[in-house]
């Protein structure tokens, strides 16, 4: 079967950048110059198909787009474009486009230069062997400085930056000489027709009429509808209904040829039949060798999601089959607490990722939940020699059987400017962080610090923001795991332990943090009509207190004049009653004091 377009003239490419460095606005200036979508058609940031992603005006999804363009030369291209996230929580999103892409656009801000996340994302591209078209973006601002970013590119990145295209995509500037690079520097994917069926699934997600569709990337043979194919991981068979493409829109085509990515629907209804990374071939007579696949990402961030009504517990487990079909880095397996019944242990890649996915799980499927405080893994190693991964601060074993705990560290990379210098190193150093590497590059600092990882999951990022005015960028990877005095702090109310809001932190900070959490909780839980003692206790020790006062309902307003003693004989029976209460009164805390109590104060 003859291939349409000749795989020679197929470019796939991914965009990277840092965070709002332009990727999908040069996507769009794309999209317009191959006449992709109609100028009616057209909108801003026309790939962030996602509500959440167009309020926030971030990209979470990856999302693919096919062009066609015509040369100088008079010759026809087929351009598969991957617009990619920039925030680090989505950096398996990034590493799974690349994977499906021979060459990558690297966009760099003219006047904000290389930040920490273009580095990140420039080395995912060079691990997958990308050729790398740097393109200095925004030179149309006042401030955009391209020699000297174009220094910071080979100085920083180490890459030649001499032939850097000079674009802005918001005027559409340079825009004919990037489509004249991708399609004259980039390589042609490789692939045969005539052999058997490789492909790469990289994508999925979940379609109400359709049931699960897949984005795959060909590698050999052609996938057209008719044929029945098989998932390598799973050994689950399926029909293939319909393949297609998006240019953006949905379009049928008859088939995928090597080199192509497009999608396909076969009625596929166990979304755990698809899993990202999986190799698909037919049936009969398939491949034999899966593709490399990728990585399984690491989860970083831990916390229980509730929903807070019980009868949905499986209408939450449904919806969360359905996002994780189409966020591979999100797990989830099912736990129990004695306060909020049962949920799941959910694990993200950052506290961005977390927000990210409890705003789609109302949105999209209009679920309340209750989220417990973020934690990270910890290692216990017990005095019996075993060791076991602890993702819940509830199941913390008793102390006595405790040797020593590891917590995990980060190597972080920040890039700030040096008037920002002196507050960026003492947020690090607070948090108890070692520095280990400190370059200029020009008037910028690159700092590498280590850290533990549960010093910066709550609100590091937000406090460097706000610190360096929004000028210090931010990355990370997970280093290692390093012993620490860490303790478990559990908190009472009612002298009743509150599983949902016990926390793992460092022995020196246990008890400050301990006393903000209850001076939280002290205004944050409604007044009963007897006194509530609110505790933050290391195992049988107490190590801060507070009182929510009681309510004083008026029992003598019946009394007119007459002895004083009626009027004591009341108040007694009044204070046998609190005291009764307060033996078996149960203090119902409510949902929203959850989060507002594990909230770190700024000061």
């Amino acid at each position: 079967m003859s291939q349409k377009t000749p795989r020679t003239h197929i470019r796939n490419f991914s965009i990277i950048a840092h965070i709002d460095h332009g990727k999908s606005t040069l996507a769009d200036r794309l999209i317009q110059a191959c006449q992709g979508l109609t100028e009616r058609e057209l909108k801003e940031q026309v790939l962030d198909s996602m509500d959440i992603e167009r309020e926030r005006g971030i990209t979470i999804k990856s999302q693919t787009v096919r062009l066609f363009y015509t040369a100088k030369n008079g010759e026809s291209y087929q351009l598969n474009l991957m617009d990619t996230p920039g925030h680090v929580d989505f950096a398996y999103e990034v590493s799974r486009s690349l994977a499906a892409c021979e060459g990558s656009l690297l966009i760099v801000d003219a006047s904000q230069g290389v930040e920490a996340q273009t580095l990140a994302n420039v080395y995912q591209a060079i691990e997958n062997d990308h050729e790398l078209i740097p393109i200095l973006n925004k030179v149309d601002l006042p401030a955009a400085e391209p020699d000297r970013v174009r220094e910071q590119i080979e100085d920083v990145i180490g890459i030649d930056a001499s032939d850097a295209i000079l674009a802005s995509a918001k005027t559409g500037l340079g825009i004919e000489d990037i489509l004249e690079a991708i399609v004259h520097r980039l390589p042609a994917p490789e692939g045969d027709a005539a052999r058997p069926l490789q492909a790469l699934l990289v994508d999925s997600w979940y379609d109400t009429y359709l049931g699960v569709v897949t984005l795959v990337r060909i590698k050999e043979g052609v996938l057209k509808p008719g044929i029945k194919i098989k998932m390598m991981n799973t050994k689950a068979v399926y029909l293939v209904d319909q393949v297609g493409c998006f240019t953006p829109k949905v379009q049928k085509t008859e088939a995928l040829y090597p080199g192509e990515i497009g999608y396909i629907s076969a009625n596929i209804k166990q979304v755990a039949d698809c899993q990202v990374g999986d190799t698909i071939t037919t049936e009969k007579d398939g491949c034999l060798e899966p593709l490399k696949g990728f990585k399984p990402s690491i989860p970083v961030v831990f916390c229980g999601m509730f929903p807070v009504d019980a009868s949905e517990f499986e209408v939450l487990r449904e919806s969360l089959s359905k996002l994780r079909l189409n966020d591979a880095s999100f797990h989830f397996e099912t736990e129990s607490s004695a306060a909020l019944g049962f949920g799941f242990r959910c694990g993200f890649l950052g506290l961005l990722h977390l927000e990210i996915i409890q705003e789609r799980l109302e949105r999209e499927f209009d679920l309340d939940l209750i989220t417990t405080a973020p934690s990270v893994i910890y290692r216990v190693h017990k005095t019996d020699g075993s060791m076991t991964e602890l993702h819940n601060p509830a199941d913390m074993p008793d102390a006595v059987r405790i040797d020593y705990i590891e917590e995990p560290w980060i190597r972080a990379t920040i890039m700030v400017p040096d008037d920002y210098l002196g507050p960026t190193l003492s947020l690090c150093t607070d948090r108890r962080g070692e520095q280990v590497d400190m370059t200029y590059v020009g008037n910028r600092v690159m700092v590498v610090y280590r850290l533990p990882l549960n010093e910066i999951v709550f609100d590091f990022y937000d406090r460097l923001k706000s610190i360096s005015k929004g000028y210090a960028s931010f990355d990370y990877q997970l280093d290692s795991y390093e012993r620490s005095h860490l303790v478990k702090v559990g908190i009472l109310v009612n002298s009743e332990p509150v599983d949902a809001l016990s926390f793992i932190c460092h022995r020196d900070r246990a008890e400050s943090r301990g006393r903000e959490i209850c001076s939280r909780l002290k205004d944050l839980i409604p007044r009963q009509l007897f006194k509530i003692a609110v505790q933050a206790a290391i195992g049988g020790k107490i190590i801060a207190r507070e009182t929510v006062s009681a309510m004083r309902k008026d029992v003598t307003a019946k009394c007119y004049g007459g002895d004083v003693s009626r009027k004591r004989k009341l108040l007694d029976k009044q204070k046998k009653g609190k005291k009764k209460m307060r033996q078996i009164g149960n203090v119902e805390i409510p949902q929203s004091a959850f989060l507002a109590a594990l909230k770190r104060d700024e000061n």
